[in-house]
């Protein structure tokens, strides 16, 4: 079957490729590469449903292969399915341990749960999606792969810049792009593209950076990255941002023979826009991808735009009340291994639901997703643990374990009753082996079902 390009986009790529153009157009008639990586946050926990025979070789964790949802690997976030060009932003990225890292444009959540991966549950990960729907993805992935750093905001740029002005050490922007790397991935990307859409694209990427720069502290990075080949989105913006913010500088990143170069002779000319990565999918196995590492050399954080000085926001009190403060313990003292796990001075209470920071941060005045990590939520004399603390723990850290069979963990994620022949009551962490499920709570020898209702599972009978 004839690959359908949209009209304008072979006259303009032959233009552009010249000799190149007929394998590049080829290219697209070819099979998507599928790609998953393994979750390092969960410990040496072994696959249940995938295998890991085909690694990739330039990704720590990860492997070529399908991902099936309805698994005990993808319900417990050992695995994440990511495009095999998309991992290679997180790989360059590649945060420390104790840094304050920003995902700007951030669902469903593959860069994030990457940068994830590097930082160890340590420093603070802010993960923004300014699209509601699609944040309220990110924040299910987030939980899935167990990540306790997480700060999930609903946001613009510009009012980030408010709470954040200097702040981060490192930024990734995942840029909305035309999506001409999706086209054989994605038919929806066809439909949207024009020979206009690329530079209507450009100027929102242009007004996102200037928010990104002040958000950025000295000497912090900056990943730059879309799905896009088009150079008005790419090199030309990058020879927009060392145009107009001459502190920053180009990165070099280590590139394999089938990963191609910038093209400064797409842009200004400026040869620093060769450090640049290009992925083609007739060079490379995967999706189109364009990606710039740079560092802010400046001495002081870009100031903010000058305008109406807005009255400060006053931060909501968060703090836990004494009931709070005792429901939360006895639930800890009974439930974890090391009930000081969470330090006191790090739980905020929003909407009657108990966080966890890393990093205390305000975040008042935002719109707020979750603000840091959910561990649960108050009710009536009773503290109620979340699925997402479940899934930032391991076994190891909890003393009330319940072993089940992977036919009994296809029941829990239908919702139904778990029969067991554990002793005692109360909560208790479901786990197949040693991966951990999900919460339940035993009473008479029966696990009562507490995995969340949004996410539940109908196996249907082949």
């Amino acid at each position: 079957m004839e690959y359908a390009t949209p009209d304008g986009f072979k006259e303009k790529y032959q233009k552009l490729l010249g000799e190149e153009a007929q394998p590049f157009l080829a290219s697209f008639d070819q099979a998507v590469e599928k790609g998953f990586r393994i979750n390092p946050l969960k410990g040496t926990v072994k696959l249940h449903d995938h295998s890991i025979d085909q690694p990739i070789s330039y990704s720590d964790w990860g492997y070529y292969g399908k991902v099936n949802g309805k698994t005990i690997d993808h319900q417990s976030g050992l695995v994440y399915s990511q495009e095999p060009s998309a991992m290679l932003v997180g790989e360059i990225a590649h945060p420390q341990p104790g840094q304050k890292v920003l995902d700007l444009c951030a669902a469903p959540g593959g860069k994030t749960t990457y940068l994830a991966s590097f930082m160890a549950q340590e420093g603070l990960l802010v993960t923004n999606e300014i699209n509601r729907g699609r944040a309220k993805v990110l924040a299910e992935n987030v939980e899935r792969f167990g990540i306790q750093n997480a700060v999930i905001l609903n946001e613009s740029p510009d009012r980030l810049v408010k709470k954040f002005n200097g702040y981060f050490d490192l930024i990734v922007v995942d840029a909305p792009c035309s999506g001409e790397g999706m086209f054989r991935k994605d038919p929806e990307a066809v439909e949207y593209w024009s020979l206009e859409y690329p530079e209507e694209c450009a100027r929102r990427q242009r007004e996102i950076l200037k928010s990104a720069m002040q958000l950025l502290a000295p000497n912090g990075n900056l990943v730059y990255s879309t799905c896009t080949f088009a150079p008005e989105e790419d090199e030309q913006i990058i020879a927009w941002l060392l145009e107009n913010y001459p502190d920053l500088k180009m990165e070099p990143v280590a590139r394999t023979e089938n990963m191609d170069a910038g093209r400064p002779e797409w842009a200004n000319g400026n040869p620093e826009l060769a450090k640049a990565i290009r992925l083609f999918p007739h060079h490379f196995k995967g999706e189109g991808h364009f990606i710039a590492k740079l560092s802010n050399h400046a001495e002081a954080a870009t100031p903010q735009p000058k305008g109406k000085r807005k009255k400060k926001d006053r931060a909501s009190d968060n703090s836990l009340d004494r009931e709070q403060q005792r429901l939360w313990q006895d639930f800890a003292n009974h439930f974890l291994v090391n009930p000081q796990s969470f330090a006191k001075d790090h739980l905020i209470v929003h909407n009657q639901r108990l966080y966890y920071q890393t990093i205390p941060v305000d975040l008042s005045g935002l719109r707020i997703v979750k603000p840091g990590l959910e561990l649960g939520k108050f009710k009536k004399r009773r503290f109620e643990p979340s699925l997402g603390l479940l899934m930032a723990l391991q076994k190891a850290d909890i003393k009330k374990v319940v072993e089940i069979t992977p036919e009994q963990w296809q029941k829990y994620v239908h919702g139904e009753e778990i029969a067991t022949e554990a002793t005692g009551k109360g909560w208790v962490a479901l786990a197949v082996d040693d991966t951990i499920v999900g919460p339940g709570k035993l009473v008479q020898s029966k696990v009562k079902n507490f995995y969340p209702k949004g996410l539940r599972i109908n196996f249907a009978v082949k």
